[in-house]
């Protein structure tokens, strides 16, 4: 019968009850021989403790948790740091609150716009840059648009109620939608303006893989660059197999998650 793991580095480790029956679903995330890290226990005790208070209030002070839980205020911050990478805690000016739930994106064709409303959310968009260039090879290899085709480049930081959640970077032939500099407006669905010049989507390939943010990406979504992100590349097509867009979205992790219904 194998051995159960060594507990490691006893002094920052606890003792802790492993009550789940067999079968039950993971959860509490304590290994069999019942020893975690002196922060995961916090952590655990912190988490109950968000329950209680409720969407939007404001947590104790680190001292106060420390005191609470009688550890050092270096172990509350690590478990109060997993807690906000998690999207169950979030910073808000000097302090620190609890989370609503997370936005659940459908992976489908439907725009941002539905997803977020369907949620009672109201969506909106602020504007980074809207340009025109010549398709460059590696775009065009991956569209099968035309190499040096005139191409508009859309990029807007995506909204959930005021609060800045994702970053969207749009390419879409000039040709297929000649006046979007002129009569697009920034803050709305791309693809309610797609379907208003008669543009039908047909299908498109998604990959979706978690990133850290750039500098520049962290600063326009205004988080931490440690913060994990939740990319996905998008390429679609009409309804007659012609490429219509390339899109590569940017979630914040904490904030987002995405669903999907499959059928056998």
């Amino acid at each position: 019968m194998p051995r159960p793991f060594p507990p490691v580095c006893d002094d920052l480790c606890v003792d802790y009850p492993n009550d789940q029956a067999p079968g039950a679903p993971v959860r509490s995330g304590i290994p069999e021989h019942g020893r975690i890290p002196k922060y995961y226990a916090v952590k655990a005790r912190i988490a109950a403790l968000l329950e209680e208070l409720g969407e939007d209030s404001v947590i104790p002070t680190e001292r106060d948790l420390a005191e609470r839980y009688d550890v050092a205020r270096e172990t509350v911050r690590q478990a109060v740091r997993e807690l906000v990478l998690e999207g169950r805690l979030r910073r808000r000016g000097r302090g620190t609150v609890v989370a609503g739930p997370k936005l659940a994106q459908p992976l489908s064709l439907a725009s941002y716009t539905e997803g977020v409303r369907r949620q009672g959310r109201e969506p909106g968009r602020t504007l980074v840059t809207l340009d025109r260039f010549p398709c460059p090879e590696a775009l065009a290899a991956e569209t099968g648009l035309t190499r040096g085709e005139p191409v508009w480049h859309l990029e807007r930081v995506l909204l959930a109620d005021d609060e800045r959640v994702g970053l969207e970077s749009t390419y879409v032939a000039v040709e297929r939608v000649p006046r979007l500099g002129d009569d697009f407006d920034p803050d709305s669905s791309f693809y309610a303006y797609l379907e208003g010049q008669g543009i039908v989507f047909g299908d498109a390939d998604e990959r979706i893989e978690t990133v850290l943010a750039t500098p520049r990406e962290a600063l326009l979504i205004g988080t931490p660059p440690a913060l994990p992100m939740l990319l996905i590349h998008r390429v679609s097509r009409d309804t007659e197999g012609r490429p219509l867009e390339r899109v590569r979205s940017l979630y914040r992790g904490d904030r987002f998650s995405f669903t999907a219904h499959l059928q056998g």
